[in-house]
């Protein structure tokens, strides 16, 4: 492990997954049952589910790992592995943008999922937003293999895709709080979002 993933290990990693579980928690109706997308060991969903233990997480991965926090089925990141409607609620966490076509993706989690989807992931909006993108990917992924197409999106193309597939924007934050000062400042900025998409259902 070279020095930067050391520190992005020790002084990042921790608090990013701790925020992000305290912002998600109060997303995600009261019972839910919870497909997590890319749900990697399974962390992420075990706090959230500390939090709020009248959820059922399980989740699913291109990457299964020898030990997970919840239960966890390979997919093969294009088609889940579940039925129409079956899951109340999908998380994707930093997932699409690993994607070479994350409406693809989102069309899958609009199928399976009854109420809504709710996601984590970039704008490519503001100077520099790509390269300071392209090199919080690397340093926290390359090591275990994750694709990286660093695929990312200015809002204005989320939204639009949104409106494609009939999901309507519940919630949407920018200000998140992933890093410790004065790392925040930089790594911060508006590059980051967590949405609510709520499905209508016909």
């Amino acid at each position: 492990m070279n020095p930067i993933e050391h520190i992005h290990g020790n002084y990042v990693h921790k608090r990013r997954v701790r925020v992000l579980s305290e912002h998600l928690a109060k997303l995600i109706p009261k019972d839910a049952r919870v497909l997590d997308v890319g749900c990697g060991d399974g962390l992420l969903a075990h706090l959230i589910q500390q939090k709020r233990p009248d959820l059922d997480l399980r989740g699913i991965d291109v990457l299964l790992r020898e030990q997970t926090r919840i239960p966890v089925d390979w997919f093969d990141g294009r088609v889940i592995p579940h039925a129409d409607a079956s899951f109340d609620v999908v998380i994707m966490v930093d997932v699409l943008h690993h994607t070479e076509d994350p409406t693809l993706l989102l069309r899958e989690a609009a199928r399976v999922a009854s109420t809504a989807i709710v996601i984590k992931d970039h704008t490519r909006d503001g100077a520099l937003a790509r390269v300071t993108l392209c090199f919080l990917d690397w340093v926290g992924n390359a090591r275990y293999g994750v694709t990286l197409p660093y695929n990312y999106w200015p809002r204005q193309r989320w939204c639009e895709t949104f409106d494609t597939l009939g999901l309507r924007i519940g919630v949407w934050k920018k200000e998140l709080g992933l890093y410790p000062r004065p790392a925040n400042c930089f790594f911060g900025r508006s590059l980051h979002f967590i949405a609510r998409l709520d499905i209508a259902r016909q």
